[in-house]
């Protein structure tokens, strides 16, 4: 988580360094040999140390990452794995992998192009890759470089005791239900939804909503067709009005600029915050913080008053095997072993990665009774990304829709946007190998 990144100009010297570097990497040759094939039987002769790059912090802090590296220590006595925790992943990742120094093991930056996941990555045995339900990503030329370590959906995340108090009866099936449901928790002195602006990362779920909204997963890549694809009436005027509209009501926290995430976990649980709109990882995290499971529900946002409304499935982070590491045997054997052996994604909340399998979760058979249209993402593209790179658009990170929302015109500040995407795109038609 989850999660995505602020071109500042730092950042692009970054992208410079990052590519030249891979450039000498393609013609100097690896003195590692290429990591074997991994299976699932013991191979006790593995040993050595390496490390994990994560932004999951918190499963630092609390053990449960060290608890999956004792249960592989029993499979590789001479084995250890420590793991590093970055709290601005998708931007501090970029630097360590500048500098050869990220890890064994770690997440695939979401803003790297396809065509540049061999500099930084090794190709990954399809016995790891089997059964992934997004076969799409992180490949390149019939390589994968990545597995999911998770799927998700989106939705509101709810406390149906803070719902009863205000004298909600049923969950909102209308973007007008929506707003009344909002009011009436405000009424009732609870806050009715914590957009956890100040966090920032959890404001990507209104650029995530475009794509689904739509009912179309390729939205975002088919922007790479226009010079003005922020407009008032479109998928992105209609998501960020939302959000707006939501702060204009007071329906959001008051403290917009404080990061209170953690807060606001507690807030849910305890029914003093009515909702959240994030996937359904956080629902695991809000009861760890105290909400009895009977008490959290989970619904499809309803983003309009049609009868039927899209949500979509997505892949959490894909994880990876380091080119720069030093023990890739012993790299790639913990990356199947975490992704296939351990109960990280039914412990925290996600769904089954692989396709073939059904989901547990009560609050996720909540959701798929309102019957939403689920729609499986798309892989975002290389045009798609060098275009978001180069006008400096931090798509998935929070940051930039934060903008949006602090905008005093947002016709304005959408004028902005597309002027940075015009010029954007005129540099990739022409120099495409810019």
């Amino acid at each position: 988580m989850g999660m995505r990144l602020h071109w500042t100009t730092r950042t692009i010297l970054l992208l410079l360094i990052l590519l030249s570097i891979s450039g000498c990497e393609n013609n100097t040759k690896q003195t590692e040999s290429p990591a074997p094939p991994v299976g699932n039987e013991v191979k006790s002769d593995l040993s050595g140390t390496i490390v994990m790059m994560t932004n999951r912090i918190d499963l630092i802090e609390n053990g449960t990452f060290q608890g999956y590296a004792d249960q592989f220590k029993l499979k590789y006595p001479e084995a250890n794995v420590e793991f590093e925790g970055l709290s601005n992943y998708a931007t501090d990742i970029l630097v360590r992998l500048s500098t050869k120094d990220a890890g064994d093991v770690l997440l695939l930056p979401v803003n790297l192009p396809a065509k540049e996941l061999d500099y930084f990555f090794e190709p990954l045995d399809e016995e790891i890759t089997a059964g992934e339900r997004f076969p799409s990503f992180s490949s390149y030329e019939g390589k994968r470089y990545g597995v999911s370590t998770g799927t998700t959906t989106v939705g509101i995340v709810y406390n149906k005791r803070a719902f009863e108090k205000a004298g909600i009866t049923s969950v909102p099936l209308t973007l007008d239900e929506f707003y009344e449901a909002c009011a009436k928790l405000k009424k009732a002195g609870i806050i009715p939804f914590y957009m956890n602006y100040g966090a920032i990362w959890p404001l990507r779920e209104w650029d995530t909503l475009v794509n689904y909204m739509a009912g179309n997963p390729g939205y975002l890549n088919n922007m790479v067709n226009e010079d003005s694809p922020w407009q008032l009436d479109n998928e992105w005027g209609k998501s960020i009005s939302i959000a707006r509209t939501l702060i204009a009501k007071g329906y959001v926290e008051n403290e917009l600029f404080s990061n209170n995430w953690e807060i606001s976990k507690t807030k849910l649980a305890k029914g003093k915050a009515g909702m959240y709109l994030l996937g359904n990882w956080t629902i695991r995290q809000v009861l760890d913080v105290g909400a009895s499971p009977e008490d959290i529900g989970f619904f499809p946002f309803p983003y309009d008053n049609s009868d039927t409304h899209y949500a979509p499935i997505n892949s959490d982070w894909f994880m990876g095997v380091s080119k720069y590491s030093k023990n890739k045997e012993l790299a790639m054997a913990w990356l199947n072993f975490f992704v296939k052996e351990t109960s990280y994604k039914d412990d925290w909340g996600f769904l089954p990665a692989d396709g073939s399998l059904n989901p547990f979760m009560p609050q996720y058979q909540e959701f798929l009774s309102y019957k939403p249209k689920l729609l499986d993402a798309t892989v975002q593209s290389d045009a798609f990304i060098d275009i978001a790179n180069r006008a400096k658009l931090s798509f998935w990170s929070g940051d930039y829709i934060q903008e949006l929302l602090a905008a005093p015109d947002l016709q304005k500040a959408f004028d902005e946007l597309n002027t940075k995407w015009k010029e954007a795109r005129a540099e990739t038609q022409a120099d495409p190998q810019l």
